[in-house]
């Protein structure tokens, strides 16, 4: 099985397309044999809730392509067919590239994942060293685990910042400078395998309902605040991508009219006044020391007053930006990662209060905010979903 390099999965071209429906059924069948082994049709049937018509055809596609092994048995006294998961050998690699480090997760077409690590990389890294430092811990990666180079299926690779999919060129306005007009082939020229590059946020989202504790959750808006703060949109169960693949640019949103200029050109932007950088700033003032996220982290839980402040300032401002996005999608769940959850309702309950202030009463009323439930391992583990999601899809 061979994925395309580049390779947009069907169901994330087109949301409401025949493709993205038999996906997401695809996915509940895998789900239900991960969580409860080798199953018959029918149990398959039951358990999902999809018709045995269809079961019957997702299996025996899934079954061409290597993913599931098929026998007959005898269920009830009848002949059924008895369907499980196989070991393919592929391997779907996973890999994020974050401000300060690289975490590289390695999973079967099971969604089991067999190996992950993260490397720490210094502030302000040259790009392409960075993507051949993570190239080598790959290839560590494969030797340790026994795995060989024609196992693996393609690269997922997330960037902070928006990407033009129609190349897989990183734009102007990602969070870290040295990464824009890095394109898809220069990734694929150091890694040595097909890559598909996504935008972290987008990613996040993606883990959270193909890994995490809200699979199968439909319309969710991921948001991830740091120093940058970015948004993945789940919608009718697959990521949004919008025409160019440049959505979920919840930093960009204008939220003070005479605020600072921002670095995107804008005025004002929530970016400019709620990310880390900028609560950094704030609590720096006067403190004789540089501040850290975690400095944050611990006053916080210490009820600190001043980061309580700074925290609860920035989090109504999030959840005001979220309130406008949430009037126009509806979304059931809003998921917040980055470095600050370890803050929990101190961070949370500002952004509730923001979400009541500008979206519609019962939007508000119907909408839950939570915190990731996969931390710093949502998007390495999103990219990796987007390669198996691609060989599952048999690259339509």
């Amino acid at each position: 099985m061979t994925a395309t390099p580049g390779l947009i999965p069907r169901g994330a071209r087109n949301p409401g397309s025949q493709g993205a429906l038999r996906h997401l059924n695809q996915e509940r069948l895998v789900e239900f044999l991960l969580a409860n082994g080798p199953s018959t049709q029918a149990e398959l049937a039951r358990g999902t809730g999809l018709s045995t018509a269809t079961v019957s055809n997702i299996v025996r596609d899934m079954a061409t392509k290597g993913v599931v092994a098929t026998s007959p048995v005898t269920s009830s006294g009848r002949r059924a067919l008895l369907v499980q998961l196989t070991d393919t050998g592929d391997v779907a690699v996973g890999v994020d590239f974050g401000r300060r480090h690289v975490r590289i997760v390695l999973a079967t077409l099971g969604y089991d994942v067999i190996a992950e690590e993260q490397v720490a990389l210094e502030p302000g890294y040259d790009v392409l060293g960075a993507v051949r430092e993570a190239s080598s811990l790959l290839d560590r990666m494969l030797v340790e685990g026994g795995h060989d180079r024609e196992s693996v299926l393609a690269v997922g690779v997330g960037i902070p910042g928006p990407i033009d999919r129609r190349t897989g060129t990183v734009l102007q306005g990602a969070i870290l400078p040295e990464w824009v007009g890095i394109t898809r082939r220069e990734l694929e020229d150091v890694f040595g395998f097909p890559v598909m590059v996504d935008n972290d946020a987008n990613l996040g989202a993606l883990a959270e309902v193909t890994w995490g504790a809200n699979r199968g959750e439909r319309n969710i808006i991921f948001v991830k605040i740091g120093t940058g703060i970015g948004a993945g949109l789940i919608l009718n169960g697959q990521p949004y991508y919008g025409f160019l693949g440049i959505t979920g640019e919840l930093g960009h949103t204008p939220v003070a009219e005479h605020g600072v200029i921002c670095r995107c050109g804008n005025r004002g932007c929530l970016e400019s006044v709620a990310s880390t950088s900028v609560m950094l700033e704030s609590l720096g003032r006067g403190a004789g020391a540089a501040v850290t996220t975690a400095d944050i982290l611990r006053r916080g839980l210490d009820k600190d007053p001043a980061v309580l402040r700074v925290v609860s300032d920035a989090g109504t401002a999030i959840g005001r930006a979220i309130g406008n996005i949430a009037n126009v999608i509806n979304p059931e769940l809003v998921l917040i990662g980055g470095p600050l959850v370890g803050l929990g309702d101190a961070l949370l309950d500002p952004i509730r209060h923001g979400i009541q202030h500008n979206a519609l009463p019962i939007i508000a009323g119907t909408t839950s905010v939570r915190v990731s439930s996969l931390g710093d391992r949502a998007e390495s583990l999103g990219a990796a979903a987007i390669v198996i999601q691609g060989a599952l899809a048999g690259n339509e």
